[in-house]
């Protein structure tokens, strides 16, 4: 649980509030072919063609808008939603752009891959069709086919995870549509850690009304390891409140446990007080 958990947050580090602008560029390709052409209608129209049409594989992406941080710049990717690589020199000022990437093989995507615009591609000798022009808007409702279908679970998390990397605001508003309604737990779960690193009252609003009334004792517990990734002046004391008074006993000892993890003095406070009755 450990290991996924440091892994969800180095990736959490690219995640800003503030919305950026995408900087007109196509990737730099090594072993393969790219193929660069502007979007010439819907994305969803354009990428459906794609996938009904391609048997072997090949990759197809874009760039969106992300959020640069000053100490994570550099070239950086992601796998399967999870583990995120660093390689080459890490610059002090980041690059706002995010490249997103499907591959397809047999009339359907099989993986979702995204990396910082700094990172060149290696394509083991496959074209990437490149796709410029891509609002953030329109490659969100793309990725949400994936959130929210029929898909397997790690297209459904690599989706998520590539929402949440989206500067646009409609990334949020999607991430908290997936934590309050989604059908299935895991979504819901993955959902509340992502909105978590957004903070601020809807973020905050979302996980404590999954704490309290989600049916899905799992997906109470993520919630509360989302309240352990929001700043500590908003997370803690809502910690120590679902501790005291949750009534579910394996939500409370989950509220324990990252209350010990948050090295808080509220939280020693709060459990001299339990061990002192």
């Amino acid at each position: 649980m450990r290991r996924a958990t440091n892994a969800f947050c180095l990736v959490a580090m690219c995640v800003l509030a503030a919305a950026g602008t995408v900087v007109a560029q196509t990737p730099s390709v090594v072993n393969g072919t790219l193929d660069v052409h502007p979007l010439s209608g819907d994305l969803d129209r354009e990428l459906d063609g794609l996938v009904a049409r391609t048997t072997d594989p090949m990759w197809v992406g874009y760039a969106v808008a992300t959020n640069p941080r000053g100490d994570d710049g550099g070239c950086w990717s992601t796998r399967d939603g999870f583990a995120a690589r660093r390689t080459g020199p890490v610059k002090l000022e980041g690059n706002n752009t995010l490249h997103i990437l499907y591959r397809i093989a047999d009339r359907r995507v099989d993986r979702i891959q995204f990396t910082s615009a700094e990172c060149p591609l290696d394509a083991g000798g496959l074209t990437v069709r490149w796709i410029t022009g891509v609002s953030a808007t329109a490659s969100i409702d793309w990725l949400a086919r994936f959130a929210t279908g029929e898909s397997a679970r790690r297209l459904q998390n690599q989706a998520v995870v590539a929402i949440a990397l989206h500067a646009d605001p409609p990334a949020l508003d999607r991430l908290l549509s997936f934590a309050r309604d989604g059908k299935d737990a895991r979504l819901r779960g993955d959902a509340l850690f992502w909105v978590a690193q957004r903070a601020g009252a809807k973020a905050m609003q979302t996980v404590s009304n999954a704490i309290d009334n989600d049916p899905d004792t799992d997906v109470k517990k993520k919630a509360v390891f989302a309240l352990s990734q929001m700043p500590r002046d908003e997370g803690v004391p809502k910690m120590i409140e679902v501790a005291r008074t949750n009534r579910n006993a394996e939500v409370r000892r989950q509220a324990m446990f990252w209350l010990g993890q948050s090295r808080d003095p509220r939280a020693l406070t709060f459990f001299e007080e339990i061990l002192r009755r």
